[in-house]
């Protein structure tokens, strides 16, 4: 194997790796947690070390790659969520309990807006996945390189979108 150490992506990441952590804290809520995200993300970075164009922004790509590496982990642990109705009556997701017993219904309905989510066009879907994971607006305008105005509209028109599938796919159900 060659080495990597003077390779201009290792001393990017060796430069952005406390920013990569704060992120990483943000995205998971817990020290460990985003150390094992911080540090998977940089095995993926150095593995693909060869796809970044040297000259642009390190720190975006990066962080699209931890983003990445957060949305397939928190997929894989989709199972073990489940849904609830928030005060203002939107429908989040969260994280079961020990004393949530049966969640079943909760289940089909989260599996059911989770592919309602994939549905939705690329442009829309990547920054509502991303505030649903916490991001404000002007990271996610950063991450993505688009305009703040522009990530706003795509998350409005993303939650309408959804709001529509889910009410007439409920709709149909409640009806039968």
């Amino acid at each position: 194997m060659r080495n990597i150490v003077n390779h201009p992506v290792q001393i990017e990441l060796e430069k952005s790796k406390k920013t990569l952590l704060d992120f990483a804290y943000r995205l998971t809520e817990n020290k460990e947690d985003a150390n094992d995200l911080y540090q998977d993300t940089a095995i993926r970075i150095l593995t693909h070390r060869n796809k970044f164009e040297v000259g642009t922004n390190f720190k975006a790509w990066a962080i699209t790659i931890m983003r990445h590496s957060f949305i397939n982990n928190y997929r894989k642990e989709v199972r073990r969520r489940g849904l609830i109705k928030d005060p203002k009556g939107s429908i989040v997701m969260h994280k079961a309990s020990k004393n949530d017993f049966n969640q079943g219904e909760g289940n089909l309905a989260f599996d059911e807006l989770s592919g309602m989510v994939d549905t939705l066009p690329e442009e829309l879907k990547t920054p509502f996945m991303m505030m649903y994971q916490g991001f404000k607006y002007h990271e996610i305008a950063e991450a993505l390189k688009a305009p703040l105005g522009t990530i706003k509209s795509r998350v409005f028109f993303a939650r309408k979108k959804l709001q529509k599938l889910y009410f007439q796919a409920n709709r149909v159900h409640f009806a039968s």
